[in-house]
């Protein structure tokens, strides 16, 4: 996936979860934050950031920040909505019969549905920002739906779905993904109960640039 129109700031602060003041050509920009996560790490003052334009009359501010200049590390893309598409264009690689995606199972949305003749799939996609000495981690901030997804995947599992929890990874040179205990202990426990009965965990690495995301 690639963004058509970016432009380059200089963070600057984040007032709260959904906006960040960030220097553009001299001008201080309220800018939308496309990820409601921490990434208190990646977030601090003078980073380099990508912004993409956005022309929507009725929007309250002119840019999205969707990537992050991390020192060691590169180009982070922190755009929440960026692993569900590069997931779908994925799976239309993966020789597929059927990828219906938002597919309602139990009380839940899960991402996505697959089928290969007889056998059905599901996967939850969960992107992953956070890297600590060369490992990732999920999620970066308490989360009681990515539990509520993992209990599902276990529960559709013991029916006999193929199941995936799938982390993509959204910076380079990260293989690994753990889940973030010290964040959130019950998401690991989530985890490995879905691991024990037969989920399959991926861990998706990326190609990253400051204005594309493609799983490798």
């Amino acid at each position: 996936m690639r963004y058509d129109n970016i432009v380059y700031g200089k963070f600057h602060s984040r007032p709260n979860r959904f906006i960040a003041k960030v220097w553009v050509d001299g001008e201080l920009e309220t800018v939308h934050v496309k990820n409601t996560g921490r990434c208190r790490e990646l977030l601090l003052p003078n980073a380099s950031v990508a912004l993409e334009v956005c022309d929507h009359p009725n929007r309250k501010t002119k840019y999205d920040l969707i990537s992050v200049y991390k020192e060691k590390l590169g180009w982070v893309n922190i755009d929440s909505q960026a692993p569900n598409k590069v997931v779908k264009e994925w799976l239309e690689k993966q020789e597929y019969t059927l990828i219906k995606p938002e597919y309602t199972y139990g009380d839940s949305r899960i991402d996505f549905y697959m089928e290969k003749g007889d056998q059905k799939y599901l996967m939850e996609v969960k992107g992953c920002t956070l890297e600590v000495d060369g490992i990732g981690y999920f999620p970066d901030a308490p989360t009681e739906r990515g539990i509520k997804h993992l209990h599902e995947l276990t529960k559709a599992a013991k029916e006999g779905f193929i199941c995936y929890a799938a982390f993509v990874i959204q910076m380079e040179g990260i293989k690994e993904v753990q889940a973030n205990v010290a964040t959130h202990a019950e998401f690991g426990e989530a985890l490995e109960e879905a691991k024990a009965a037969g989920v399959q965990v991926l861990c998706l690495e990326c190609r990253v640039t400051e204005d594309t995301l493609e799983i490798v």
